[in-house]
């Protein structure tokens, strides 16, 4: 640490490839490598991808889009669906091209679907079958989308099912370009940190999400921190076999399965969590490793259907998106004798981790010590002064890993990363002399439900437009099971019969199931407020936890 008291993460690790004129180039050279080996195993179906046969679907689809849409770099494409073989194509083949994927969350109402895509403005949207009508009719209002792609097992389901001009099919797509096609392929170069790779929704404290745009550049990054990871995991556990269940569309999802597919690894994917299924899927393909969020390790703890499946293959675990208590890893660790449970701190905006645990820096609590090339300081939010071990203010970090910035919103951009380019998480934490971080507190409010960031702002927009309420403040309410639950105040307008689940399906009928009133709902008189307008959360909760509060 020096004087100033900023910490470094040490050097940034070498590029998993430095030659290479594009991400794009960098993904097909990997998959060249132990072309027979299973890359991504579909965990329902059975269906099996080998490196050198999703090396020639990416290629088949990218010049098929190149050639019919005539996509290239500074094009969006949406991405709609769940877990499938199809997600990562769709990924990998626009990194070849250059091309700028948006993922969509299938949760999303037609109000956020509507919102997302204006943010990112995608030029063709591929959807699954969970989400396509409701992609097809958003489309429609939005002259900028010019195909919606149907993610189909067989091209047969298009006649079937989806009647569109605005649709045609994924299958016809890839089956377009022939095979031999393929080694005629090259990729296009493009400059790696100016070139946005991703657009990921980000929710804010002020309603709706940003778009985080990440680079290329910041996308190897990641994956060239992962790569020693995996090397060193690979030579423990003899093969690395990971479970997939957390959503691609989600950044935690997406650039783990990203980093870790390229560096080598086996995936199996799930399209969400079902509880035999989740087991089960550990029983038949042995998976070793597995990304978690909390939720689904207190299913691991409790559940009494864990001991009717053999789970003992299942060794290595990482935890992200939400706090994780101590009664719960070590109550996981020792039922199922797992070697390593890593916890991890990141965001959207610093792609994904810029904290994460390691061998000897596992304290209880923290999230680990600084990843290479990263700096971080804490901050006192009120003077901005940097501060010293132990002492808690706003986490901020600086590095290769920040993103580029907020696609359109240059306001919101500068809100968050200063001219000297630190990102202020809105976190509150310290590290301790061994330079272990530990959050304890948020100056932003997100409510975090399930791993997924819920704005309480938007919620109490939506609650806003009911007639009969005249105020409302939404703060999250602490959850074992969920993490934390979107709870409302409401403040009637006078003689009004407005009941407490009137109010929680008003919300359910708009938000999605993130953005629910889980928690429940208590009307009061008037909403505690600061004399600039600000709404006093903290009073709120103090309210919650004197008092018996309603639940769904």
């Amino acid at each position: 640490m020096g004087e100033d008291k900023i910490l470094y993460g040490g050097p940034e690790p070498p590029l998993i490839d430095a030659s290479s004129k594009s991400l794009g180039e960098v993904v097909l050279k990997k998959l060249s490598a132990n072309g027979n080996d299973v890359m991504f195993i579909d965990g329902v179906s059975d269906s099996k991808l080998t490196r050198t046969q999703i090396r020639q679907q990416v290629i088949r689809l990218a010049k098929s889009l190149s050639s019919v849409f005539n996509i290239k770099e500074g094009d969006v494409i949406g991405l709609c669906s769940e877990n499938r073989l199809e997600f990562p194509v769709v990924v990998l083949a626009a990194f070849c091209l250059g091309a700028t994927i948006a993922p969509l969350n299938i949760t999303y109402t037609d109000r956020e679907f509507n919102h997302a895509i204006n943010l990112s403005r995608p030029k063709l949207i591929f959807a699954s079958r969970t989400v396509i009508k409701r992609a097809i009719k958003i489309s429609q209002q939005n002259a900028f989308v010019q195909k919606v792609i149907l993610i189909d097992t067989e091209s047969s389901e298009m006649g079937k099912h989806f009647k569109s001009k605005l649709t045609i099919s994924y299958t016809e797509l890839v089956c377009s370009v022939k095979i031999e096609e393929c080694s005629q392929f090259v990729c296009r170069p493009v400059n790696m940190k100016n070139n946005v790779a991703l657009v990921l929704c980000s929710s804010g404290t002020t309603g709706l999400p940003k778009g985080v745009e990440l680079t290329q550049y910041n996308v190897l990054i990641g994956t060239s921190q992962l790569d020693a990871t995996v090397t060193q995991a690979t030579t423990f556990l003899g093969r690395l076999s990971i479970l997939m269940v957390i959503p691609c569309f989600h950044a935690y999802g997406l650039l783990t399965m990203v980093g870790m597919s390229v560096c080598g690894a086996e995936i199996v994917f799930l399209p969400k969590f079902e509880e035999h299924l989740f087991l089960r899927t550990i029983q038949t393909y042995k998976t070793n490793t597995a990304f978690l969020v909390p939720p689904l390790l207190l299913f691991l703890a409790k559940s009494p259907l864990v001991d009717k499946y053999d789970v003992s293959s299942l060794v290595v675990i990482g935890c992200g998106a939400a706090p994780l208590s101590k009664d719960i890893s070590d109550a996981v660790k020792a039922r199922l004798n797992i070697f390593a449970l890593r916890q991890g701190y990141g965001m959207s905006e610093m792609t994904l981790s810029v904290l994460a645990q390691t061998d000897g820096f596992d304290k209880v609590g923290s999230v680990g010590t600084l990843r290479p090339g990263t700096y971080g300081k804490v901050i006192d939010p009120e003077t901005g002064k940097a501060l010293g071990p132990n002492q808690r203010g706003e986490m901020c970090f600086k590095g290769s890993p920040i993103m580029r910035g907020y696609i359109r919103n240059e306001t919101a951009t500068k809100q968050t990363i200063d001219a000297d380019g630190w990102l202020h998480t809105g976190d509150i934490g310290y590290y301790d002399d061994d330079h272990e971080w530990f959050i304890v507190d948020r100056l932003k409010e997100l409510i975090k439900y399930k791993g997924f960031q819920v704005p309480p702002a938007e919620i109490e927009a939506i609650l806003l437009t009911h007639p009969d309420i005249n105020d409302a403040a939404v703060i999250g309410v602490p959850d074992e099971n969920a993490g934390e639950l979107p709870f409302a105040f409401v403040v009637r307008k006078p003689k009004s019969n407005l009941t407490e689940k009137d109010v929680i399906d008003f919300v359910a009928k708009t938000a999605s199931p993130a953005k629910r009133l889980h928690g429940g709902v208590k009307f009061i008189n008037a909403i505690p407020k600061n004399p600039t307008g600000k709404i006093l959360r903290r009073v709120l909760r103090d309210d919650v936890t004197k008092k018996p509060k309603s639940k769904l």
